[in-house]
């Protein structure tokens, strides 16, 4: 009798994997109609959460840090490729984001890392932002964003953007030449509204099949009131620029309208969003949180593939400070 039981309940449990499969293949037809491009992305939060700003990322082991501080996310992500680097072996997606979760645990971070994909990931293949079958050229954006003078100012966004440059081009042979840098430094290209969105709209115009993208923004996020309805919690997630005041914010609609459907089939894009409330800023369809109860993607039930491109309304200062500043923490 037990063993009767047993097999039906292997049956179920191979009939519903079955379904899952199915499932999964009939959204990836979707996905790649609406979504050429290969896109990953990694967030240093959930979207109900806050992404933490370090005041000494000593601690992490960076081989030559750019400054005494950073975002919690890019650093905890360096420490755990450039700690890779010095053994044989090969982590896998999954590894690397439970790593991550455990060194920001460990400092007493809440905050759990996500990623997202525009097809389903086996988490489990090796993390790579290069892949193997590459065959084209390297662009980079970088975006750090510490709004000097402005309330809510942050520390690290310049040290993330550089550490994060420094990476990439010594590990991934990113050229400099090919790498965008928006800073508020007064010496780089100043990261407003406009600019961000040129700088993605290059990417698009400027990719083909076979190249690899590499995206990193290190600021403020928020959240602003859904106008469509695609959104479960009822907020559109949003990139703050460093014109937020009179440009307005830049909504996850429009990146994904924009920048994630319009780029080529066959070019591979990799994002770190190290910001507040970042877990789905790109309308990803598959995710996989670092919470250790997940071991596979799973796509967002009921997945809007088709939307508007939202512009923000114009909203008062109050309002902006508040989805701006919220909840941001200086440790």
């Amino acid at each position: 009798m037990n063993e009767l039981k047993e097999a039906e309940e292997t049956e179920m449990r191979r009939e519903e994997s079955q379904m899952n499969s199915d499932s999964s293949k009939k959204s990836d037809l979707r996905a790649v109609e609406f979504i050429p491009a290969e896109v990953r992305m990694i967030s240093g939060c959930e979207d109900h959460q806050t992404s933490a700003d370090v005041s000494n990322v000593s601690s992490f082991g960076l081989p030559d840090p750019a400054g005494r501080s950073g975002g919690a996310c890019t650093s905890t992500l360096l420490q755990v490729l450039y700690k890779n680097r010095e053994s044989t072996e090969n982590l896998s997606f999954q590894e690397v984001l439970m790593r991550m979760r455990a060194i920001l645990k460990t400092k007493s971070f809440s905050q759990k890392p996500q990623l997202s994909s525009s097809r389903f990931l086996d988490i489990h293949q090796e993390f790579r932002i290069v892949p193997e079958n590459f065959s084209g050229n390297r662009r980079a954006v970088i975006i750090g964003i510490n709004y000097r003078g402005l309330r809510g100012e942050l520390t690290g966004c310049h040290n993330d953007a550089k550490n994060i440059k420094e990476y990439i081009m010594n590990v991934h042979k990113f050229s400099d030449e090919e790498i965008t840098m928006l800073l508020d430094d007064g010496y780089h290209k100043n990261p407003t509204k406009d600019n961000i969105l040129n700088a993605l709209n290059d990417l698009v115009s400027q990719s083909r099949s076979g190249d690899v993208c590499f995206v990193h923004y290190s600021g403020h996020g928020g959240k602003v009131k859904d106008k469509d309805g695609d959104e479960d919690d009822g907020y559109d997630e949003t990139l703050i620029p460093l014109d937020y005041k009179t440009a307005g914010q830049i909504v996850d609609d429009e990146l994904f309208t924009t920048f994630i459907c319009a780029l080529s089939s066959g070019v591979t894009l990799t994002c770190l969003m190290d910001c507040c409330h970042s877990g789905t800023i790109l309308d990803l369809p598959y995710s996989f949180k670092a919470d250790g109860e997940c071991d596979e993607m799973v796509l967002q039930e009921g997945f809007n593939f088709i939307r508007e491109n939202v512009v923000q309304d114009e909203v008062n200062d109050d309002e902006r400070n508040k989805s701006m500043c919220e909840g941001c923490a200086l440790l």
